[in-house]
């Protein structure tokens, strides 16, 4: 036995468990949610009141929280994942009888010492049920039809709930993770295809019920897609955000304005300046260079979450690393697509940047996911 083997034997087994952390994970998220706080602080004027401090808080407490989760061993999670799921799914459900309404929608539960919106939860828990379910189900029952239905019933339980409070772009989101994670389980992609057809079919069917008895989506989110489509026949109206987004992003420039010296955020003309449009801050203030800094750090999130699953023996624990770094990307790329016109306005958070704490708490709890199956897989 060598002299760091036998070092590592007397070393407590709880610190040998936070030494394997994935500390170049932990690393990039910390470094993100510091960009948060600095834009936090910004958008306020230079004041760490009323944004940039709660989400510090957040910040640290989610952090304790994902180490806590890491700590504990990976099989647990998969053991109480279906238990995980139907709690995620009561809480959509106690939306509808005792949520409170904020922006037009009723997505929160008032638990006192926070605001929680059950549907980011799901995001997180149906993933982390379908990992069990393929993690149990044999490989070459995989692309059965009736195997193929029941991850599809997982998936669209929590959609329809999400969907009816209304929250489209959190249900897209959801549906997304769900068939991401069931294409990297091993299903036929001529599912996927027909899936595809199926949607497309849908989009139609939503553009001619428009004005009809039988319309499927809200007016407001009518005039989301109109807008997306021509972003210039409601300039004062619909098309107002992503018009002040493109002026910000544009004037930005290659290096920025300068740390809080951002006009359109500074003097409000940018609406949702700290939350879903905080990418449009950053970009102004710190230019394509800045914007293009964060988006590196996000997809190195990802690289290194998919070397981790590419390494770990672990079925279950590789489908939920590989499950979670894609629910990453379909937090932040949807929210850059938006606010540079190339999305319609979903309302989608930027991730560990944008003020929230469900978002933030939630990703973290993801994460300590992550670093379980990473820090208890086969050596």
């Amino acid at each position: 036995m060598s002299y760091h083997e036998h070092n590592i034997k007397r070393t407590p087994y709880g610190i040998v468990k936070f030494l394997h952390l994935n500390w170049a994970v932990l690393i990039l998220i910390s470094a993100i949610s510091f960009v948060g706080f600095l834009m936090l602080y910004s958008v306020a004027g230079g004041s760490t009141a009323p944004w940039a401090e709660p989400q510090l808080k957040r910040f640290v407490a989610g952090m304790c929280m994902l180490l806590f989760i890491a700590m504990i061993p990976i099989w647990f999670w998969k053991n109480v994942s279906g238990f995980i799921y139907f709690t995620s799914i009561a809480l959509l459900i106690g939306v509808d009888f005792f949520g409170t309404t904020g922006m037009g929608a009723q997505r929160w539960l008032d638990l006192g010492f926070i605001r929680l919106q059950p549907s980011e939860l799901t995001k997180i828990t149906t993933v982390l049920f379908l990992a069990a379910y393929y993690d149990w189900l044999d490989i070459t029952k995989v692309s059965k039809p009736i195997w193929v239905l029941i991850p599809l019933i997982i998936i669209l339980i929590p959609v329809f709930l999400i969907f009816n409070q209304p929250d489209l772009g959190t249900a897209l989101l959801v549906l997304c993770g769900g068939g991401g994670l069931m294409l990297l389980a091993g299903v036929h992609w001529a599912y996927f295809l027909g899936i595809i057809m199926s949607l497309s079919a849908g989009v139609v069917t939503i553009f001619y019920t428009r004005d009809t008895g039988l319309a499927i989506l809200r007016d407001y989110q009518y005039r989301r897609i109109d807008t997306f489509l021509n972003p210039s026949s409601d300039p004062m109206g619909a098309g107002y955000h992503i018009g002040q987004s493109k002026i910000a992003l544009g004037s930005g420039g290659l290096n920025g304005r300068g740390f809080m010296k951002g006009t359109q955020s500074q003097l409000n003309f940018l609406p949702e300046k700290h939350t879903d449009f905080i990418f449009t801050t950053l970009a102004e203030e710190f230019g394509f260079i800045g914007g293009l800094s964060v988006l590196a750090l996000y997809n190195l999130v990802i690289l290194f979450c998919i070397v981790s699953a590419l390494k770990n023996k672990d079925r279950f624990s590789s489908l939920i690393i590989m499950g979670i770094a894609f629910t990453f990307f379909l937090y932040f790329a949807p929210n850059m697509a938006m606010v540079m016109g190339f999305a319609p306005i979903v309302g989608v958070p930027l991730p560990l940047i944008s003020y929230g704490g469900s978002s933030m708490l939630v990703l973290l709890g993801a994460f300590g996911l992550m670093q379980s199956a990473h820090v208890h897989r086969v050596r």
